[in-house]
């Protein structure tokens, strides 16, 4: 999608997760969004939307109304990371972010090096509860929604992903219209919609390899 034209070229082909070798940069991250706390910025953060962990140790608010785009992820990584068929995944700038403690009770896990460390792409949970909290890249960050305490249902439906992304990979049919792409979107081929008659909740390696 030309929203997240930026978003995607940090993403692996072939994978679910923002490209490896980063580029350097200076070990202030703390002092960066989503992570910086002074007074300034907890005060002037405009708060749309609260976030906490299962524990609630770590808290976030969002500025932004809507993600910039958002998606179903059904790649292993995903699957094996999350411990769920597939991740649901928000697109927004860092700066549409903030930490209420910063980096404080946060874990970090860069998954090209399977190392527990902060070096971009990583991984960030709770360092207690381990909620997953987020994808952070050289640019965008990916939010999970499902963390979000949404006040009203129209709010929540402006998270409602567009398409889903490696679909090849699936362990579950969803057949719910919108597009499914075998990798990337817009940058692998589309998969067919299977019919809701046909639908597996533990799918087969001959209907994964099926693209159209």
């Amino acid at each position: 999608m030309s929203d997240t034209s930026d978003e995607n070229s940090e993403v692996i082909q072939g994978r679910g997760h923002f490209a490896d070798k980063p580029p350097k940069r200076a070990n202030d991250w703390q002092n960066r969004p989503p992570y910086r706390t002074t007074t300034d910025t907890n005060a002037s953060f405009q708060r749309r939307y609260k976030a906490h962990c299962h524990c609630g140790r770590v808290k976030y608010w969002l500025s932004r109304e809507r993600p910039l785009a958002a998606k179903f992820c059904h790649c292993v990584d995903c699957q094996a990371l999350h411990g769920a068929p597939f991740q649901w995944a928000a697109i927004f700038h860092k700066e549409d972010l903030h930490f209420e403690n910063g980096a404080r009770d946060l874990a970090f896990y860069h998954a090209p090096t399977r190392n527990a460390s902060y070096e971009l792409p990583v991984k960030v949970s709770c360092a207690y509860c381990h909620s997953p909290i987020m994808d952070e890249g050289r640019r965008m960050a990916l939010m999970f929604p499902g963390i979000i305490q949404f006040e009203n249902a129209e709010d929540k439906k402006l998270f409602d992903p567009q398409c889903h992304i490696f679909y090849s990979q699936r362990v579950v049919d969803l057949p719910d219209g919108k597009p499914k792409w075998a990798g990337l979107d817009n940058a692998s081929e589309l998969m067919e919609d299977v019919k809701s008659h046909e639908a597996e909740t533990v799918v087969g390696k001959r209907k994964v390899e099926t693209t159209e």
